[in-house]
């Protein structure tokens, strides 16, 4: 006789056998297979603590409750589903935990299990993949829940400091600036990520260029450029960067003699400098040619899969977290929200059958068939994988994508393969010259063996901004010999320094898994993944968060932070709460409770701390600073008194700002704005004319493919603006 289980989670009715479905869950086999909606369940609000939180008031800041409780969200789908599991818990023997491998996913099952009062045992299944065998292997191992107690205790952390720093600062900041205008949203996570934004752009801003020359000469169709000597700032940032890699793990570079000529500040000298070499020849000193190996790309965790969709394809890092989530339900690829590039080692011999099942890269898989995959230490390593492993293909042969599924799909087949072919092999040529005591230098990169990078075509395909980034030169140098000279054509470049680039959500995404440094070398950026801002899971949602709160805009792929968003920033005086790397370090501490090294109650016992200093010093400001808020919505019409009257330009003002306030089914009634709507429709559209002025408008509304407009002619039209409209094809 089998114990009777429930199991919270959709997808595994298949491996339990359960086949019968009932109101809310699968039942057959002994087992009864239920679900969540994400989060049923939540913190308490601060008026369900006392009633005296209800109102926004500074006098009742900071607001920290002797012990927090939770509650199910009020929505009658989830309360309904709430009382289904509810029941099914009760009358358990066991409970299985099927919840996603990770903080969120713990926290998520452990409060519904406390909310329904369960007290039978819990197991935990473990799993970061949904493939039907991935689901019996863990059914086969299940865990104990007591084991996965720390990850409860970190997202509970997380979940807790959040509410103690964004339920006080937000009443905090709006009471105090905000002129009772609009909410001032503060978060843990969202305001270190405007401050980011914010700092970058008043950098741009701020910008003062400096003009510049460079020399270079053409000797052999090749240009050389003059070697230039570092600055004091270039050597220090050198030495930061050494630290790193080190700190890294990575071996320090060799120390090169800082050689080359001053920078060239101002014109004269570069004019002199230009005589100088001008009339006299040019001399090749040194040629080195270095052969070198390019490893295969990492593997995509979250946050690299949202840069690369970013920079490809211009998707925001909420709609690749969408596309990444469906391709997971459809079991095509693996758990989504990871932070790590690796692979376990349990995960190799299932490599073969993950590329057989990739069908339609046979071109790329057919010379890897019937041969010992290779197995690299930048692949696989248990010591880099904690709960999850990074994003794969799970081998089941993709169906139905949609064209941004598809797309998506692809950059994850074509890494997975890539890590099993050899590495790429160049050569980079080097060749020194010298004219009258100046060094010049070329710089050229050959491709040898292709290896990987076949994977993904020629390096060209790469955009003039990842060049740039780089820094590559992929030119293939002429044969020089030391020692050979001739003549060459010198010249002088006008140049100017260019400020910061603002960011895009590619570029963000980077800076807040690395606490603000923008770092592209793989290992320092694991060095620094411990200190990033959020989680990979919640950072796209923390950036579409801005957006709605009108703390930044977007201009083209650029993030623009709006006059608010930089006002707010401006106004907070407190570090804590815009500081990237101080968020970082909470950030670090959330892991090492999961790790059993850092203590949950202290965590929480300094959070608290840190939020009643921030409440008394902003309450001690006495600055009457505040923040102007631009009116989201038309301010209402000033009542007027008999027989006053208003000028025409402010009556003109009053019916435009009216004609906005508009809900959009009484702005359809207006002919003119349902004509305008004819481009976004889809459906067909019955419209009375009857003016001329109106056939005159209608000409220039293009319609789109596919859709139509019935026009029924009223009143007095004559027959040519009637042919017009005809014409236009506006009649059907």
């Amino acid at each position: 006789m089998h114990s009777r289980k429930a199991i919270s989670s959709t997808r595994y009715s298949r491996s339990t056998r359960a086949h019968t479905r009932k109101e809310g869950y699968i039942e057959g086999n002994g087992y009864q297979v239920t679900w969540t909606f994400g989060h049923l369940c939540t913190l308490k609000e601060p008026h369900e603590y006392t009633p005296n939180w209800k109102s926004w008031s500074l006098g009742s800041l900071p607001m920290i409750p002797p012990r927090f409780g939770i509650k199910l969200i009020s929505n009658p789908t989830y309360e309904r589903q709430f009382h289904t599991i509810e029941n099914l818990m009760q009358h358990a023997d066991m409970i299985i935990n099927c919840g996603d491998a990770g903080q969120e996913g713990e926290l998520i099952q452990r409060w519904v299990m406390q909310k329904a009062g369960a007290r039978c045992p819990v197991k935990r299944l473990w799993i970061s993949s949904l493939t039907e065998e991935a689901i019996r292997e863990g059914f086969a191992k299940l865990r104990d829940a007591s084991d996965f107690q720390p990850l409860y205790e970190a997202g509970l952390s997380r979940a807790i400091g959040d509410w103690l720093l964004g339920m006080n600062a937000t009443r905090l900041y709006t009471m105090k600036y905000g002129q009772n205008r609009q909410v001032l949203s503060i978060g843990r996570v969202q305001t270190p990520t405007l401050a980011l934004i914010v700092n970058r752009q008043l950098e741009i801003q701020n910008f003062v260029p400096k003009q510049y020359w460079e020399l270079k000469t053409v000797y052999r169709d090749t240009t050389f450029s003059a070697i230039l000597r570092k600055s004091e700032e270039e050597l220090v940032l050198e030495a930061e960067k050494q630290k790193e890699a080190i700190a890294a793990g990575k071996k320090p570079k060799k120390e090169e003699e800082n050689r080359g000529i001053d920078p060239i500040t101002d014109r004269e000298r570069g004019l002199a400098l230009l005589d100088q070499v001008k009339n006299f020849p040019f001399t090749v000193t040194d040629v080195t040619k270095k052969e070198g190996r390019e490893a295969p790309l990492r593997l995509f965790d979250l946050t690299s899969l949202q840069v690369e969709c970013n920079k490809k394809f211009a998707y925001s890092a909420d709609e690749t977290l969408k596309i990444i989530q469906s391709l997971y339900e459809k079991k095509v690829a693996t758990y989504p929200r990871v932070d790590t590039t690796y692979l376990s080692d349990d995960i190799y011999p299932k490599c073969p059958g993950i590329l057989k099942g990739l069908r339609d890269y046979e071109t790329f898989t057919a010379p890897l068939t019937g041969t010992a995959l290779l197995k690299s230490k930048k692949v696989f390593d248990n010591s880099k994988v904690t709960d999850h492993h990074a994003i794969i293909p799970t081998g089941q042969h993709p169906q139905n994508l949609t064209d941004m599924e598809r797309r998506v799909f692809d950059l994850i087949a074509r890494r997975f393969i890539a890590v099993f072919y050899p590495d790429c092999k160049f050569a980079t040529t080097t060749v020194l010259g010298e004219v009258e005591s100046i060094e010049f230098k070329a710089t050229g990169k050959q491709i040898l063996e292709s290896g990987w990078r076949v994977i993904f075509g020629t390096p060209s395909v790469q955009s003039q901004e990842e060049k740039e980034e780089k820094g590559e030169e992929e030119n293939v140098l002429p044969a020089f010999v030391k020692g050979e000279s001739g003549p060459h054509v010198p010249d002088l470049y006008e140049k100017w320094t260019q400020p910061p680039r603002p960011y895009t959500e590619a570029t963000l995404l980077r800076a807040m898994e690395t606490a603000g440094k923008l770092v592209d070398n793989d290992e320092l950026r694991d060095a620094l993944k411990e200190n990033g801002i959020g989680r990979p899971s919640t950072r796209a949602a923390i950036i579409e968060t801005l957006f709605k709160r009108n703390y930044i805009r977007k201009e083209k792929k650029n993030l623009i932070a709006t006059p608010t968003g930089v006002e707010l920033i401006q106004i907070i005086h407190e570090e804590l709460l815009k500081s990237a790397e101080l968020t970082g370090i909470w950030e670090k501490k959330l892991r090492e409770i999961e790790r059993r090294t850092y203590n949950a109650g202290q965590f929480l016992e300094e959070l608290k701390q840190m939020v009643s200093e921030i409440v008394m010093s902003v309450l001690s400001d006495n600055s009457n600073r505040h923040i102007t808020i631009q009116a989201s919505a038309p301010e209402k019409a000033v009542r007027l008194l008999p027989r006053q009257r208003l000028p025409i330009s402010q009556k003109r003002s009053r019916r435009k700002e009216h004609r906005e306030s508009l809900p959009p089914q009484v702005k359809r009634r207006n002919r003119l704005w349902a004509l305008w709507q004819l481009q976004v429709w889809r459906f067909p559209y019955k419209l009375t004319i009857s003016s001329v002025s109106l056939v005159r408008f209608a000409e220039k509304v293009p319609l789109s493919r596919g859709k139509q407009l019935t026009v029924v002619l009223n009143g007095n039209l004559d027959a040519h603006s009637a042919s017009r409209l005809n014409k236009g094809n506006h009649i059907k």
